[in-house]
């Protein structure tokens, strides 16, 4: 089982959708959110939780801060293979450098995969849908050999700790805005 947490719920019922049809060899139980944390009532019968993807519209600060607020609810030995953020619109030219910055910041900071998504198209969703069915079965321990520690490792986001190299990605961004 895992759970997609969106704070506006467009591209969440897709993504799911496409993760029922495209896995028939597994039984995979998708559980929705807008947030975190998850009501308390039943919590002694919810299924473990194998993955916990954050959906990122970078479009909208709201969907960042809302991110944010529900990783607060999350425990922090939790994280390691068991969290990964799933981003849209991060190749739009009219998204703010500095969300995709943080995203990507706080990945790094949790050692967890940053996966980027097209939610606009069927293929995009599709592909989306694959990359977190690979995502949950290696945390769900259904890949022989690998773990989600392992394979937070391979996939996490890390930010090159030079501030100048920062400002002249930063300097980049704004150029392609201004063409």
């Amino acid at each position: 089982m895992f759970q997609l947490v969106e704070n506006e719920e467009q591209f969440q019922k897709k993504l799911a959708d496409a993760i029922v049809l495209l896995e028939s060899n597994v039984n995979i139980t998708v559980r929705l959110a807008r947030s975190l944390p998850l009501p308390v009532e039943n919590a002694e019968s919810r299924p473990r939780i194998d993955l916990v993807v954050f959906i990122v519209h970078l479009n909208t600060e709201q969907s960042l801060l809302s991110t944010e607020a529900s990783l607060k609810h999350l425990d922090s030995g939790y994280f390691l293979g068991k969290v990964c953020f799933l981003v849209t619109d991060a190749r739009c030219g009219t998204v703010p450098y500095e969300r995709l910055a943080s995203i990507k910041k706080t990945a790094a900071s949790l050692s967890s995969p940053l996966l980027m998504a097209e939610d606009k198209t069927t293929e995009g969703v599709r592909t989306a849908a694959q990359r977190v069915i690979t995502v949950l079965k290696v945390s769900a321990g259904m890949v022989p050999m690998a773990t989600g520690l392992y394979l937070s490792t391979l996939t996490r986001c890390t930010l090159p700790t030079d501030p100048d190299w920062q400002q002249d990605l930063s300097v980049i961004h704004q150029m392609t805005l201004n063409q």
